[in-house]
């Protein structure tokens, strides 16, 4: 029997509230949300595991810890792990100092609490109900959180975009900018002028970054730092670990450590 679609199970333009709060463990539900939309904005939060989106011709990842922000009226999908357990956070436009595009926000343990006690509240509350005012502190403690660089610009260039598909279906791809200049008919200055002018990154950045966001679902999955570094065609686990301890500030090992133990104080009884 095929498992429900998550998008399915809520509409949350269903309330005019300024914000409302959802559960959901993807073990129980498709591991997939198609495109879609609606008006209030969306934050999803990992609480464990990880969920990759799509919007705005970036791509987003969600490692524990951390929310994807999408403002309303955004056309979104999302993949999640098997093993992702989910808080969802609508919020009504306007009615928190959110940015206006899609970005990655590091999560505090108090927000984190917060979003958690609101996902079993009903969505229609009074405005002067405790419910109210829990949600008028969550949304403003997050307007302070700092965005997070855990996005990959994709582009809608139609050679940026074919060249991001294969390197996002084949990671271990490890081409170099003058193979991939001949597979799209470019020169390798042109190409090169093209990715900075379309993503903002070099090419070399660009595939680290996207690198980086597999690694963490992968990670966050639970397969192993060795499986992950073949993955990706590193050619040993040193190198692999040394590109995430540049760009993360810790080893692999340890950042999933920290956020087991962080998870574990969150939900301990």
């Amino acid at each position: 029997m095929s498992r429900s679609l998550a998008n399915t199970l809520f509409d949350p333009d269903s309330t005019s509230c300024p914000a409302v709060a959802r559960h959901l463990d993807f073990v129980d539900y498709a591991a997939e949300v198609p495109v879609h939309t609606h008006r209030k904005g969306q934050l999803i939060i990992a609480l464990y595991g990880a969920v990759i989106c799509r919007a705005e011709n970036d791509i987003w990842i969600v490692p524990p810890d951390c929310a994807v922000w999408i403002p309303g009226g955004i056309a979104h999908s999302a993949k999640a792990t098997w093993n992702a357990h989910l808080n969802y956070l609508f919020i009504e436009p306007g009615a928190a100092a959110l940015p206006e595009r899609c970005c990655t926000l590091a999560i505090s343990g108090l927000i984190k609490e917060l979003v958690d006690r609101l996902t079993q509240e009903c969505v229609d509350y009074s405005s002067e109900s405790h419910v109210a005012r829990l949600t008028r502190v969550t949304l403003d403690e997050l307007a302070t959180m700092p965005q997070q660089k855990l996005s990959l610009p994709v582009s809608s260039h139609p050679k940026i975009r074919t060249m991001a598909d294969v390197l996002v279906s084949h990671p271990d791809d490890r081409s170099t900018l003058t193979t991939w200049a001949k597979r799209l008919a470019l020169s390798e200055r042109s190409l090169a002028r093209l990715m900075v002018r379309e993503t903002g990154l070099s090419f070399g950045r660009w595939r680290q970054q996207l690198h980086l966001i597999i690694a963490l679902q992968e990670l966050a999955s639970g397969v192993s730092v060795q499986n992950v570094a073949i993955k990706l065609g590193y050619e040993s686990v040193n190198a692999f670990i040394t590109m995430f301890r540049k760009v993360m500030g810790s080893t692999p090992a340890h950042y999933f450590s920290e956020r087991k133990i962080s998870a574990h104080q969150t939900h301990a009884p």
